[in-house]
C-alpha cells in the first residue's frame, strides 16, 4: 500500500494496443451504403451515355443545305422529297433505241460509268443515265433505306425522266445487289439487266450453310467482322469501321490485299480518281458507305436464290458476268446462284478479279450481250 492510501494500477501493453486499434476503428470514414449506391449509378450513367455518343455518327453535310457542298448535278426531287442526282451519257434520250439505267457499286457514284465507244453507242442507239444513290455524291441520304426502297427509286427516276415503259439496269458489285431488288420489284418494266460481279449476302436464305460459310472464311478476317457487325449489330456500323483499336474494313482502307492480281493490273491503267473519291463521300461515309453496308448485308425481304423468272416469254435477259479470281465476292456462290436459276445467262471469266468492266472493251462486250445478244 503506497502512501496516501492510493491503489497502483498497471496497464498491460497488450490492452494498450487492442485500446489504440478501437480507436483507430472509431475514427475511420465509412461511406453510408446508399451513397455509394448513388455514386456507382452516376458513373455507369456517365460511360454509357460516353458510349452513346461514341457510337453515334455525325449528321450528314446534306448538299445544298447551310454549311453542305454544293449542288452542281441535275437531279429530281422523289414523292417523298429526297433529291436524286444524276449523269446522262449517250444519244439523247429521245432518240434512242436502248435506254440504260447504271446502279454504280460500293464507293462509287454517277460520275463511274460505263466506258463504249462513240460508234457503238450510235450504231446501237444507247442512251444511259447513272444516279447516285442515296448518300451518294449529291443524292439526298435515306435513313429509311430498304431492298424496296431503291428499286422504286429507279422506277421513279425513269419515270420522270421519261424513259417509257421499260428500260435496261446494269448494277456494278453491290449495285449488283439493287439489280436484284429490281428483278424483285419492278420485272415488268425492265427490258433486261445485267449484274457484274453482284455482292452476295452470306445470310440469304437458299444458300446452303457450307458453300456460305466456306466462301465466308475465304474473305479477311477483318472483313469478316465487318459483315457480322453490319448483318448483327447494325447500330454498331459507323463505330466499327472508325474506331483505331483494330482493323476494320479493308475496302475503306483500299487495301491492295483484296485485289487480285489481275484487278492490279487494270487499276494501274486507270487516271486517277481522286476527285470522285472525294465527291462521293462529301455527304459523310455513314449515310453513304456505311449505310450500304447495312442494307447489303442486312436482313432481306427476299432472296435472289429463290427468285421467278421475270422474262418467262423469253421477252428479256439477264446476265450475271463473275471473274473466278475475284477476292470481293467469292465464285463458288455466283455458280451457285446461276445454277439455281437457269434463266440467268451466266458467264464467267477465267483469271478476272472483281474490276474486270474496267478492262480493254470489255463494257461492250456487256452491254452487245444484254441489248442485241451478241457474245
Amino acid at each position: 500500500m503506497a502512501a496516501g492510501g492510493g491503489v497502483n494500477r498497471k496497464i498491460s501493453a497488450a490492452s494498450a494496443r487492442a485500446h489504440t486499434r478501437k480507436a483507430k476503428q472509431n475514427t475511420s470514414f465509412n461511406l453510408p451504403s446508399g451513397l455509394f449506391t448513388k455514386i456507382l449509378l452516376v458513373l455507369s450513367v456517365g460511360a454509357l451515355a460516353w458510349a452513346y455518343q461514341a457510337i453515334q455518327p455525325p449528321p450528314p453535310k446534306i448538299c445544298g443545305s447551310p454549311g453542305g457542298p454544293p449542288v452542281t448535278a441535275s437531279r429530281i426531287e422523289l414523292r417523298d422529297g429526297r433529291h436524286l442526282a444524276y449523269e446522262e451519257r449517250g444519244v439523247p434520250r429521245d432518240a434512242a433505241k436502248h435506254k440504260i439505267i447504271l446502279v454504280h457499286g460500293f464507293g462509287s457514284c454517277r460520275l463511274d460509268t460505263i466506258n463504249l465507244s462513240p460508234e457503238l453507242v450510235e450504231r446501237l442507239g444507247i442512251y444511259i443515265v447513272s444516279f447516285d444513290r442515296p448518300g451518294y455524291g449529291e443524292s439526298d441520304p435515306n435513313p429509311k433505306q430498304t431492298v424496296m426502297s431503291m428499286a422504286l427509286d429507279i422506277e421513279e427516276l425513269a419515270d420522270q425522266l421519261r424513259l417509257g415503259s421499260k428500260f435496261y439496269v446494269i448494277g456494278v458489285s453491290m449495285g449488283g445487289q439493287v439489280t436484284w431488288s429490281c428483278l424483285k420489284y419492278i420485272p415488268h418494266r425492265l427490258a433486261g439487266a445485267t449484274l457484274i460481279a453482284p455482292a452476295v449476302n452470306y445470310w440469304w436464305s437458299g444458300l446452303p450453310t457450307n458453300l456460305s460459310n466456306q466462301a465466308y472464311q475465304q474473305l479477311l478476317p477483318q472483313d469478316q467482322w465487318v459483315l457480322r457487325v453490319s448483318h448483327y449489330a447494325p447500330w454498331l456500323t459507323y463505330w466499327w469501321n472508325t474506331q483505331k483499336w483494330f482493323p476494320s474494313s479493308s475496302v475503306l482502307a483500299n487495301s491492295i490485299d483484296i485485289l487480285s492480281s489481275e484487278d492490279i493490273k487494270v487499276l494501274m491503267k486507270m487516271p486517277p480518281r481522286n476527285h470522285i473519291a472525294a465527291h462521293l463521300r462529301q455527304q459523310g461515309e455513314y449515310e453513304s458507305l456505311h449505310r450500304d453496308m447495312i442494307v447489303g448485308f442486312g436482313k432481306w425481304e427476299f432472296s435472289p436464290v429463290e427468285l421467278d423468272n421475270p422474262f418467262p416469254n423469253n421477252e428479256g435477259s439477264v446476265h450475271l458476268w463473275q471473274g473466278d479470281e475475284d477476292k470481293f465476292v467469292p465464285v463458288t456462290l455466283q455458280r451457285y446462284i446461276a445454277q439455281q436459276l437457269p434463266w440467268i445467262q451466266y458467264h464467267e471469266l477465267p483469271g478476272a478479279g472483281h474490276m474486270f468492266a474496267l478492262a480493254d472493251d470489255m463494257w461492250g462486250n456487256i452491254v452487245k450481250a444484254l441489248l442485241v445478244g451478241e457474245k
